[in-house]
């Protein structure tokens, strides 16, 4: 039997030569090595098949490299070159939301349950993450918004009771 045409080169390291007996797990290694060429478009179908089959009828890791040799992933494992993806690729990360924003949302949430006792909190929380918000671009302007509404809701009723309160006791005497 004739040598097939493809290029002598070193058999895989880590071993101790071409003479050494092959594994199952050499066998398909060197399968997929070929179905990657393959897959790749390096060589025609015939090519292929008749490689497979010589991987599969090889005993030593010196056929099984020859058979892989001139393919970019044998007979020697390659590392991966590490690609610079450019700015313009990458995800934008998306803003964080401000957490003065939240605590002004649930403030002005509890006024109903707390009688109105967590309206000047959210209003003033409100304020403060509207600004927040604007000057480091974040996310949460509704739920600050929502905290300054109740608030003020809130404390317009405290002061209407007040005003209120202060009108009967003149009046009563």
């Amino acid at each position: 039997m004739s040598q097939p045409p493809y290029p002598s080169w070193q058999p895989w390291q880590g071993y101790n030569g071409p003479s050494m007996l092959a594994s199952h797990a050499d066998r398909e290694r060197a399968v997929d090595v070929l179905r990657a060429g393959y897959g790749e478009g390096r060589m025609e179908r015939e090519e292929f098949e008749k490689r497979v089959a010589r991987a599969y009828a090889a005993r030593t890791v010196g056929e099984l490299a020859l058979l892989v040799a001139d393919l970019p992933q044998g007979p020697l494992p390659q590392a991966l070159p590490v690609a610079h993806v450019p700015p313009a690729f990458l995800p934008v990360p998306r803003p964080r939301t401000n957490a003065k924003a939240v605590a002004a949302g649930v403030c002005g949430l509890l006024c109903v349950p707390t009688m109105g006792l967590t309206g000047i909190p959210a209003v003033v929380l409100g304020h403060v993450a509207r600004a927040e918000i604007r000057s480091r671009g974040e996310l949460g302007e509704g739920l600050a918004l929502t905290g300054l509404v109740l608030g003020w809701l809130s404390t317009a009723g405290w002061a209407l009771v007040v005003v209120l309160l202060t009108l009967v006791s003149l009046a009563a005497g």
